[in-house]
C-alpha cells in the first residue's frame, strides 16, 4: 500500500481509496479536479498508479457495449485497440505496441476468438511482465493458458453471467426439442410428407419428467428456474452441494454422484465448464448408467461428452434423442450428427445473442474497473497466489 501525506495528482477514480481524518485538509487533485479533503493518509489500493492512468488495450473493437460507455470507461483509463483479426497479426502488433506505448496493464479479449486462439504464452507473453489483468467476454476458457496467466501474476477472468439465461435458453429449447423431436416434424413439413403418411407419431410432454442438470452454476440454475415452467422434476450434480435455501428457490434436488443423477434423469443435461476433469465426462460406463430412452442435451463444450461413445448409445436406442450446440470439432462436428434424425443440431449458437454479447463485453470492463478500484476483480479464475487455476464452478 501506498500512503500519501501531501498535495498529489493521482490518475484513477476516487472509488476505493481509503481516507483519513485526522490532519488538517489537504489539497489533493482528482483527474484534474481540485478539492480539499480531511486526510491524515491517502492510502492506495496496491492496483493503482499514481501519475497516470492505468493501460487498458482491448484485442479488437468492442461492438456491444457502446460509445458512451468507452467514453466514460477513458475518463478513469488509458483506452485503446490493438486492431489485431488473428492470431497472426496479434504476434506481430502486440509487441510493437508495448514498445511503442509501454506496458499494457490489462487486456480485454472480446467475443469472437477462434481466429486467436489459443490463448497462451506463445501469444501473450510480450504483456508480461507488467500485465496485471486480462479479460475474457466468453464464460468458457479451455482454450485459455490460466496456469501459465497465474505463473506471470497475471488474474484471468471470465464472464460469469453474461451469456448464462442466453445458453439456459438454448438448453430449455433443445430439451423441449428432443421431446417433441423436431428434427423429424420440421423435415416432414419442409418436403411436404407429413400429410402423407410421414412417420410422425405422439412425442413426450414435458411435464413431470426428471430433468438432470450437470454442473448447477449460473447457467444451471438459469435452466432449473425455466424448467420449472413447464411441471419438470429438478435433480442436479455440482461439485459442491447448495445450501439448502437455494436448493429452495430452485426446486432442485442434489444427487450425491454423478451415476445417481444419470440413473433418476429422464433428461440429462450438460451445463459444466471443460477442464481436465470435465473432459469425457460422459462415456460409456456413464451412458450405461443412464435410463434406456433418455433424453440427452450438451450446451456445455463438446469435450465434456465422449462422441463415439454417444453415437453407440444412439444407435443402440440407450439414448433416444440428443440435442447438441457444441462439438468437438467445430465448424465441422462429426458427420453423423449432421446427419441423423435422432440429433437436433445448432452450431454453437446458445450464447450468441445481443444482450448476452453486450453483458459479457461490459463484464471485462467492469472488472478491470473493480481490480483497480480495490485490487480484486469480480470473477477471477486463477489463483495468482497458488499459481493457478481456482476451481471455480460454472
Amino acid at each position: 500500500m501506498v500512503k500519501l501525506g501531501l498535495s498529489v495528482e493521482v490518475g484513477f477514480p476516487l472509488t476505493g481509496l481509503s481516507l483519513g481524518s485526522e490532519e488538517p485538509e489537504t489539497p489533493i487533485l482528482f483527474n484534474n479536479i481540485a478539492t480539499r479533503l480531511s486526510v491524515a493518509q491517502l492510502t492506495l489500493p496496491p492496483t493503482m498508479t499514481i501519475g497516470r492512468k492505468p493501460r487498458v488495450v482491448s484485442l479488437g473493437t468492442p461492438a456491444f457495449v457502446g460509445e458512451k460507455y468507452i467514453a466514460r470507461f477513458q475518463t478513469e483509463f488509458d483506452y485503446s485497440v490493438l486492431p489485431a483479426t488473428n492470431r497472426e497479426e496479434t504476434q506481430t502488433l502486440l509487441p510493437k505496441d508495448i514498445e511503442e506505448n509501454g506496458p499494457i496493464d490489462a487486456f480485454i479479449i472480446r467475443m469472437g476468438t477462434p481466429p486467436y486462439e489459443p490463448f497462451d504464452e506463445d501469444l501473450l507473453k510480450a504483456l508480461a511482465p507488467g500485465c496485471k489483468i486480462i479479460t475474457s467476454a466468453s464464460a468458457g476458457y479451455n482454450e485459455f493458458d490460466v496456469d501459465w496467466m497465474a505463473s506471470q501474476e497475471i488474474v484471468f477472468c471470465n464472464t460469469v453471467n453474461a451469456v448464462a439465461e442466453a445458453t439456459a435458453d438454448m438448453a430449455m429449447f433443445l430439451t423441449l426439442a428432443v421431446l417433441r423431436n423436431t428434427t423429424n416434424a420440421e423435415k416432414s413439413a419442409r418436403n411436404g410428407t407429413w400429410r402423407k403418411g410421414a412417420n410422425l407419431v405422439p412425442t413426450c410432454d414435458p411435464s413431470g419428467l426428471t430433468l438432470g442438470i450437470v454442473g448447477m452454476g449460473a447457467i444451471g440454475k438459469y435452466l432449473a428456474k425455466k424448467a420449472a415452467v413447464f411441471n419438470m422434476k429438478i435433480k442436479y450434480y455440482n461439485r459442491n452441494q447448495l445450501p439448502a435455501a437455494e436448493e429452495e428457490t430452485y426446486g432442485a434436488t442434489y444427487c450425491k454422484s454423478l451415476h445417481d443423477l444419470l440413473h433418476q434423469a429422464d433428461v440429462v443435461s450438460l451445463n459444466c465448464p471443460l477442464n481436465a476433469a470435465t473432459t469425457n465426462l460422459i462415456s460409456t460406463d456413464e451412458f450405461a448408467a443412464m435410463k434406456n430412452g433418455v433424453f440427452l442435451v450438451n450446451t456445455a463444450r463438446g469435450a465434456v461428452i465422449d462422441e463415439e461413445a454417444l453415437i453407440a448409445a444412439l444407435e443402440s436406442g440407450k439414448v433416444q434423442r440428443a440435442g447438441l450446440d457444441v462439438f468437438v470439432n467445430e465448424p465441422s462436428p462429426n458427420p453423423y450428427f449432421l446427419q441423423s434424425d435422432k440429433i437436433v443440431v445448432q452450431p454453437h449458437l446458445g450464447g450468441l445473442t445481443e444482450k448476452a454479447f453486450q453483458k459479457a463485453e461490459t463484464e471485462c470492463f467492469e472488472n478491470i474497473r473493480a481490480f483497480f478500484a480495490t485490487g480484486k476483480a469480480n470473477s477471477p479464475v486463477n489463483d495468482i497466489k497458488a499459481k493457478t487455476q481456482n476451481g471455480r464452478a460454472h
